[in-house]
């Protein structure tokens, strides 16, 4: 995410008790810190895999998609729940975390190592517990995978320890 305002993506507000996720949890410091932010009325997240995400040379492996794809999308969910009660990054009230409830992944085609993976999604569907993502992960101008991802927030059996 060279050249990205991390203070604009949403992970960066998680409270730091529920900030470990090894994709996007900022307190992983072996994590892929993902970070997702609003882009007019999109949703976006940035990363580049690095040569070790390969599955046949010269090409990322599908887990590391499913992954990027998996935390775009409650990121976008946090997102989505934090505006629709008047809030943007930033703001001092405390973030939604959500979890995932269903992921659903098109792999359509090979996505070549040594570009930067854009995800863009779009909020389908928002209540008051549950969102619905739709998402295209593009390499270049290349869309390489589409998702569906059902996001619900975190349930308090998670939240309390």
């Amino acid at each position: 995410m060279d050249g990205i305002d991390r203070s604009r993506c949403i992970q960066e507000y998680y409270a730091d008790d529920y900030a470990w996720c090894y994709g996007c949890g900022r307190n992983n410091e072996v994590g892929h810190h993902f970070g997702t932010r609003w882009e007019g009325e999109e949703t976006v997240t940035e990363y580049r895999p690095e040569a070790f995400h390969t599955a046949i040379p010269g090409f990322v492996y599908g887990g590391l998609l499913a992954s990027l794809i998996d935390c775009h999308s409650t990121g976008s969910a946090a997102l989505a729940l934090y505006r629709q009660a008047g809030h943007e990054p930033g703001d001092q009230a405390p973030v939604p975390r959500c979890v995932t409830g269903g992921l659903k992944v098109d792999f359509l085609k090979p996505t070549p190592l040594g570009e930067t993976l854009i995800v863009r999604g779009q909020i389908q569907e928002i209540g008051a517990k549950k969102v619905i993502v739709v998402s295209q992960v593009y390499a270049k101008d290349l869309i390489v995978a589409k998702s569906e991802v059902v996001a619900v927030r975190a349930p308090e059996s998670m939240m309390g320890r």
